[in-house]
C-alpha cells in the first residue's frame, strides 16, 4: 500500500498543495511561504496525520490518512513552526 493512498506522484502533490493551502487559511497570523514549501506542508500534515492516526487506533497499518486527517497534521506543523520560528 502506498503511504499516500496512491502511487501517482502528481496527485499527492495537487492534494498536498490543496491541504496546504487550507492549513494556511484557517490558521491565524501571516505566512510567508511559497507554492513549494505550501506543498511540503501538505505532505507532511499528510504523513503526520497517517503516523497520529495509526498511533491512536484510527487507521490501521498501511492505510493513509484521510482528508481531514492531512489537514490536521498540516494544522499541527503550522502551530509547532510558529513556536519555533523567531517572530
Amino acid at each position: 500500500m502506498a503511504p499516500f493512498g496512491s502511487s501517482n506522484w502528481l496527485y499527492i502533490i495537487l492534494i498536498g498543495l490543496v491541504v496546504g493551502i487550507l492549513a494556511r487559511a484557517i490558521t491565524p497570523g501571516r505566512r510567508r511561504m511559497g507554492v513549494i514549501l505550501t506543498c511540503l506542508l501538505g505532505i507532511g500534515g499528510a504523513l503526520l496525520g497517517t503516523w497520529g492516526g495509526q498511533q491512536m487506533g484510527w487507521y490501521a497499518i498501511g492505510q493513509a490518512a484521510g482528508f481531514f486527517g492531512a489537514l490536521l497534521g498540516a494544522v499541527v506543523i503550522l502551530g509547532l513552526l510558529q513556536l519555533v520560528r523567531p517572530r
